[in-house]
């Protein structure tokens, strides 16, 4: 069992057009999935609608084969667990900011398994020598893996994470996708992922999702990033290649290049 998005339909207003049409798409335990797509596509909303902060009008999310729809907010917040884009940070130290990840499974004071759930979230996310710190005195980096260490505490079956290397430099970029990686796999959570950067997707998740034209335009493993797709999705010619092992996708945007669909081999 897992996550089962299922035939998800959103418009924000019924006489305007379908924003997500007809989604469907599983994720399974212990693997990171990619949300793909060019600007407007309905990236955000999808996970707005995953986490009824945008109600679906058709559809139903399933956690382990129970509906989402049907949760009390305390269990939707047990399963799951989202990250934002934009995040408003609070006057409150690292660590309460951490531990109120755990408010699902506080019923009258934090115990100590909360406490070290916390302790080591921070551990993984090299917070350490910030605990005490105020979270509004921290880089906009520092401050989304502390999002992360929250969203983390959590415990969910779902993580959902929205651009969350977008303020991160590029070693932290690689950091945090990769402890969120080692996470999924150590504790069984299903994570989705909207990520711009698709050489920071092909290397740290195992499934990708493109969306185009308010509806799901492929999903599939790496067979599925393939030149031809990442063209018709973002209207950019691209080469995939292999450098130790890692596939990389190069840029072509002149688009008087023209990409043969073999990999390594680009023509002009």
């Amino acid at each position: 069992m897992g996550v089962e998005i299922d035939n998800i339909t959103f418009a924000y207003n019924p006489t305007f057009r379908n924003i997500l049409e007809d989604i469907s798409f599983d994720i399974q335990k212990n693997q990171c999935i990619a949300i793909l797509g060019n600007n407007g596509a309905g990236k955000t909303t999808l996970l707005k609608c995953i986490d009824r902060i945008c109600p679906a009008n058709k559809g139903v999310v399933l956690v382990d084969s129970k509906n989402v729809y049907n949760m009390t907010k305390n269990v939707m917040a047990q399963n799951i667990a989202y990250v934002q884009q934009n995040n408003s940070f609070n006057n409150m130290t690292v660590f309460d900011s951490v531990l109120l990840g755990r408010k699902p499974y506080i019923k009258w004071d934090a115990t100590s398994e909360d406490r070290q759930i916390v302790y080591d979230m921070i551990e993984k996310m090299h917070l350490e020598d910030f605990v005490l710190r105020n979270v509004s005195e921290l880089s906009g980096g520092e401050a989304q893996k502390v999002m992360l260490a929250r969203a983390l505490a959590q415990e969910p079956k779902l993580l959902m994470l929205d651009e969350p290397t977008s303020s991160l430099d590029p070693l932290n970029q690689h950091e945090v996708l990769s402890i969120v990686k080692q996470i999924a796999k150590e504790h069984n959570i299903c994570v989705a992922i909207i990520i711009h950067d698709l050489n920071l997707a092909i290397r740290y998740c195992d499934r990708f999702v493109f969306l185009k034209d308010s509806r799901v335009f492929s999903y599939g493993g790496l067979e599925t990033m393939t030149p031809e797709n990442i063209k018709e999705v973002y209207s950019i010619h691209v080469d995939i290649i292999e450098h130790r092992g890692i596939p990389l996708i190069v840029p072509f945007p002149d688009k008087r290049v023209a990409v043969n669909s073999s990999l390594g081999k680009v023509g002009i």
